[in-house]
């Protein structure tokens, strides 16, 4: 018998393409032969997100496209739009099932012979009963190794679904953690990102979810395991970010200079409205601290402009603050109201043109920031890791502070470190590098 080809879409976040390739491993164990989304597969699962806009009909289009390439496929849906609006994905077009948080890993099982019925299955309990850690990473798709160690988020940020989607924070044991990156060694990865919704709340377990270990107690441990060259923390609540992960970082042997800590607004009277745990203050002394002992660090921030009643004297604020801090690039979102949370019902809605006219601003701001930060490092030498995607006969890789550097295409050098001398940035914003006569 031939087996049945099925293909995956992932939208949103690290966390879910970790997540997409632990479901992928459970179909290929199940017999299942996994294939590209343009392959006329037997079965599609799309992965969705409900962070940023547009979410139904970014899964309406992706429905739309699988079913081109094969009109009989059976169309699963799982991921964060899954669980918040379960009935109304079921109503588009060419969806046989969805899928919400606590039953998408066990997708295999649940639909069993993939049969299509009248009307698409529903499988999505309630949030609560979301209270297993699921274990999942990314294998194969990218030269990178995404790595969940965390899920969940206990805060209640005025504008954000995700609690509402992935339920109450909960994680592994350190000792899971170091087992799975033991095994990720034996096959060649070199880099692992840590991720997870709320990833410096790591440590609650179990039923209960005790408090049993911690985030530094995770990264100390992780320093020590044998075979994997380079460890990234991935996105990192500010008031997480402790000083002793900081200093640990600095003087680490694995992990990188590179921190991505999510700010979200320059002034403390919108901080304040979208119910963030910490003020200007404690974001600006994270930095200095990141930079004092690690001055090459590349740092990484995101903001929300147009929240409610965001005065253009708030936006200056926030611009003002950004521009003054030593970062090296920022992920900025325009706000998009979210059912069933607070910020919708705030006064002061600001009108999308000047959400829009904000979000270029900052996305200028970031791109100066950037070529600034490469800049500083023309002339360093430094160890670049080469990804696997090669576009129009040039390839790319990254330094330990995330630095992107362009090569011409060799083979060879796919997932291979290689010291190189950083010359200058090109059109592209990318740093140039020279040796041996093959790099752009």
């Amino acid at each position: 018998m031939e087996m049945k080809k099925v293909a995956f879409y992932t939208l949103g976040c690290k966390l879910n393409f970790s997540e997409t390739s632990a479901i992928g491993r459970q179909f290929e164990e199940r017999g299942f032969r996994k294939v590209p989304f343009e392959d006329a597969a037997d079965i599609y699962v799309i992965n969705t997100c409900s962070v940023t806009d547009h979410a139904d009909r970014k899964c309406r289009k992706v429905v739309k496209e699988a079913l081109k390439h094969n009109p009989e496929a059976f169309v699963t849906i799982v991921g964060c739009y899954a669980q918040l609006k379960p009935q109304e994905i079921a109503e588009i077009p060419g969806v046989h099932a969805v899928l919400g948080a606590a039953e998408k890993f066990q997708l295999v099982d649940i639909l069993a012979g993939f049969e299509k019925g009248t009307q698409a299955q529903v499988y999505a309990s309630p949030i609560s009963a979301a209270t297993e850690f699921h274990a999942a990473h990314s294998f194969g798709d990218r030269t990178r190794t995404f790595l969940k160690v965390q899920d969940g988020c206990d805060y209640s940020c005025s504008f954000c679904t995700i609690p509402l989607a992935r339920g109450q924070s909960r994680s592994g044991s350190v000792r899971s953690v170091i087992e799975r990156v033991q095994s990720l060694a034996t096959t060649g990865v070199k880099e692992i990102v840590l991720t997870g919704v709320n990833l410096g709340d790591f440590g609650l377990q179990g039923a209960n979810r005790e408090r049993k270990e911690s985030f530094y107690d995770l990264v100390q441990a992780l320093d020590e395991v044998a075979g994997i060259s380079r460890f990234r923390i991935s996105s990192c609540e500010p008031n997480l970010l402790t000083d002793e992960v900081i200093r640990f970082v600095a003087r680490s042997r694995r992990f990188m200079p590179h921190f991505h800590i999510p700010l979200q607004s320059g002034s403390d009277k919108i901080l304040g409205l979208m119910r963030r745990r910490y003020r200007r203050a404690l974001y600006a002394d994270r930095v200095r601290l990141i930079k004092e002992v690690m001055p090459h660090a590349c740092i990484g921030v995101d903001v929300i402009v147009g929240f409610p009643d965001e005065t253009e004297e708030d936006f200056l604020e926030t611009y003002q603050f950004l521009n003054e801090l030593d970062i090296s690039y920022l992920h900025v979102f325009p706000y998009s109201e979210r059912e069933n949370t607070l910020a919708p019902t705030l006064p002061g809605r600001i009108q999308d043109r000047v959400r829009h006219e904000r979000t270029t601003q900052l996305r200028s701001l970031s791109e100066k920031k950037k070529r600034h930060f490469y800049a500083q490092h023309t002339g360093y030498d430094a160890e670049v890791l080469f990804e696997d995607d090669v576009t129009n006969g040039v390839m790319e890789g990254f330094t330990p502070n995330y630095i992107r550097v362009a090569a011409k295409y060799d083979p060879l050098l796919v997932g291979e470190l290689k010291r190189l001398r950083l010359t200058a940035v090109n059109p592209q914003g990318q740093m140039e590098a020279e040796e041996m006569g093959i790099f752009v």
